[in-house]
């Protein structure tokens, strides 16, 4: 066993805050300054200690060997069209970015188009979005900075390879979309910080602007701002006809957005209202003519298919085309003058391909209970693209033809090892209050399931994010060394839609907690483990679950794995986007979302002498979204309040964010030390020795 470590000091100060008439200590608040000199020595001093602890362990070396092994294998992004390319990303295995080609055909010779891992030494430097012109002749391509949510757009020419000297920069929570013209593109920014501004510094006032190719972003037209509502945010889109900009107004993470357009057709024409009101969610599908198509959950909360007409707008108006059905429609794409409709079945993909007018046309097959992904392109396409993957299936391209319903293998990643040693296994077990839950099971097929095992169980339940099987190397490597993999579709996900995701926000965030808590509590009645056997992980919203569970139930489990978690619930909304989370968190300025959030906000629940599971925290430097303060105070009050010989750790990462675009070399590290901690505290010896 590895020594128990001796931490750094964290001292603690007298800020005291009022809430509401209540006063709430946080001696930690100087930790929230991350270019203090005093913040800086703290962190130097945690990560001595924790990479001490880690680099002890004896079976990192192995693990290393067998994560960099599996991870050395050919990966495929799903190709695309534009003009008379194509375009995907392939990465040849251990490349620490994934490189985009472009081919004149399907049987072409590639072209290097765009290799991010020239841009820095280190891979830290990561590509973030981009968009073709409509003729395939120009590159928009935004570029991320040691995972930081700030973008920079270049442009590149296609045929020369060559950049054109376009800049634009504090970019932030935007794609762009070319004019049909090839002539600029639509994007949207904030106004640049003052100088020296902090990085936590919030962002509000989103503006929506046209650059055209050549000229400086200084001369960029603005289209589109609202100076009497800071937290609106605009993306732009331009209809497949080119003759439409379609803008989606955003508030903060609130899944509800409005509709605004703009006839490109006519100059100076006016931006024209169509959904006023923030009351549902609305996905532009495509247009013919003045008929927009819309999936939208407005009176229906797991999803259908509507059709507006730009002349006739009002609601009574409307045309239902797919009804909402009993699974959740997550997206549709117009395709060879169809609807492909991606469903979630019991948090699964279920595709299915409609005429124009709704009538089911044929159901897509799929290899198995899995994910897939894609069915891009334009609406006379009579091929497209897609992926499928699962938790034992690593990415595969498949090419689908639109008119005979074919699929075809077009890109099978080799990886090593054997997919049929592996089993998964779908369950649904009851909650506190209840309510059926999904839970995936996956392991070795071999595993003698009458003892107990190691288990990671995984969870994040928020924002409508719905969790659905993926191939991941780290996780195959856990389950290599005997440990089972479950993952949790909590309430506030979208597995089942706006009605599920709701029954986890605000106010009743602590459903998402029981969930998760009861997600555990199963796997050891049912003898899969033990708690002495039992880790819990999750990231950024995640984070906050596993803090949350952790300091509710330390009984329940032998080890917790927050990473980039939410973790101070009274300050989350003071930094950077952090208000933008109120629709799922509520407000601490609001008196009852207080009472919710205090009662189970992870920094504030920590009770002094109590036994906490062995814990290692993990947040990096640069992240702008989830600010690195948050587990800085975490773990400061954690190590004060903890009792026992279980460790805990915060490993902060340097030169990376909140996670994407983080280079493979990172990943890799990052799955060693957490592997290895977890063989270590859940003495695991025996499953990496068979």
């Amino acid at each position: 066993m590895a020594t128990v470590p001796v931490y750094p000091p964290s001292p603690r100060q007298s800020h005291v805050d009022v809430y509401h008439g209540m006063e709430v200590a946080d001696p930690y608040r100087w930790l929230e300054d991350s270019v203090s000199e005093a913040t800086r020595q703290w962190i130097r001093a945690q990560n001595q200690v924790t990479f001490a602890y880690l680099e002890s362990l004896p079976w990192r070396s192995p693990i290393r060997q067998r994560l960099t092994q599996l991870w050395n294998y050919e990966r495929y992004g799903i190709p695309f069209r534009q003009g008379d390319r194509y375009f995907y990303f392939k990465n040849d295995g251990l490349q620490n970015q994934s490189v985009l080609y472009t081919l004149a055909s399907l049987e072409a010779e590639p072209r290097v188009l765009l290799d991010p891992n020239t841009l820095s030494p280190d891979g830290t430097v990561a590509l973030s979005g981009l968009a073709v012109s409509e003729d395939g002749a120009w590159l928009a391509y935004g570029l991320s900075t040691a995972g930081s949510d700030w973008v920079e757009w270049h442009v590149r020419d296609i045929d020369t390879g060559g950049d054109t000297g376009d800049e634009l920069r504090w970019v932030k929570f935007s794609s762009v979309a070319w004019t049909h013209d090839h002539q600029g593109f639509f994007y949207s920014r904030y106004d640049e910080p003052d100088p020296g501004a902090p990085a936590e510094m919030v962002n509000y006032y989103q503006k929506l602007y046209y650059h055209r190719l050549g000229t400086p972003q200084s001369a960029d037209q603005l289209v589109y701002e609202r100076p009497d509502q800071k937290e609106w945010g605009f993306e732009g889109t331009v209809t497949e006809d080119g003759r439409y900009l379609v803008i989606s107004v955003w508030r903060g993470t609130d899944p509800h957005n409005l509709v605004f357009y703009q006839d490109l057709s006519q100059a100076d024409s006016p931006v024209i209202e169509l959904i006023s009101q923030f009351e549902a969610n609305y996905s532009l599908v495509g247009n013919d003519g003045y008929r927009f198509w819309f999936r939208s959950d407005r009176n229906a909360p797991r999803g259908r298919l509507i059709a507006i007409h730009l002349h006739q707008p009002q609601p009574e108006d409307w045309r239902e085309i797919i009804p909402e059905g009993q699974d959740t429609l997550q997206s549709v794409s117009l395709l060879n003058h169809q609807f492909v409709a991606n469903y979630l079945q019991d948090a699964y993909t279920a595709l299915r391909v409609y005429s124009l007018e709704g009538e089911l046309v044929r159901s897509v097959a799929l290899p198995s209970i899995g994910s897939a992904a894609g069915f891009e392109g334009k609406p006379q396409d009579r091929e497209t693209f897609y992926s499928f993957t699962s938790f034992t299936t690593p990415s595969t391209i498949y090419h689908y033809d639109l008119v005979t319903g074919e699929s075809t293998p077009y890109r099978q990643p080799q990886v090593a090892f054997n997919p049929e040693d592996y089993t998964t296994t779908q369950v649904f077990y009851p909650s506190r209050d209840g309510t059926a839950i999904p839970l995936f099971i996956t392991h070795r097929r071999d595993l003698d399931l009458s003892r107990p095992h190691p288990t990671l169980l995984y969870g994040y339940g928020g924002f409508n994010v719905s969790l659905t099987p993926s191939f991941s190397v780290s996780n195959l490597v856990w389950m290599e060394m005997g440990g089972i993999y479950a993952v949790a579709n909590l309430r506030g996900g979208g597995e089942y839609g706006e009605a599920w995701h709701q029954a986890g926000t605000r106010r009743q965030k602590q459903t998402v907690f029981d969930d998760f808590i009861a997600a555990a509590e199963w796997l050891v009645a049912e003898g899969y483990t033990q708690p002495q056997k039992l880790a819990i992980m999750g990231g950024s919203n995640g984070g906050l679950l596993v803090g949350a569970c952790m300091t509710q139930r330390p009984d329940l489990f032998r080890a917790a794995l927050p990473a980039v978690g939410v973790m101070d619930m009274l300050r989350f909304n003071q930094f950077t986007i952090g208000w933008a989370w109120e629709s799922d968190y509520g407000s601490p300025q609001n008196p009852e979302d207080f009472v919710a959030l205090y009662a189970y906000s992870p920094l504030h629940n920590l009770r002094s002498e109590t036994a906490y599971p062995a814990t290692l925290i993990t947040t990096a430097d640069h992240d702008d979204r989830v600010v690195p303060a948050h587990s800085f105070k975490f773990a400061a009050a954690l190590q004060a309040a903890h009792q026992g010989d279980a460790p805990v750790l915060i490993r902060i990462e340097t030169e990376a964010g909140h996670g994407a675009g983080k280079p493979t070399s990172k990943l890799i590290e990052e799955a060693v030390d957490r592997w290895a901690f977890l063989v270590e505290q859940l003495s695991m010896a025996d499953g990496l020795t068979r």
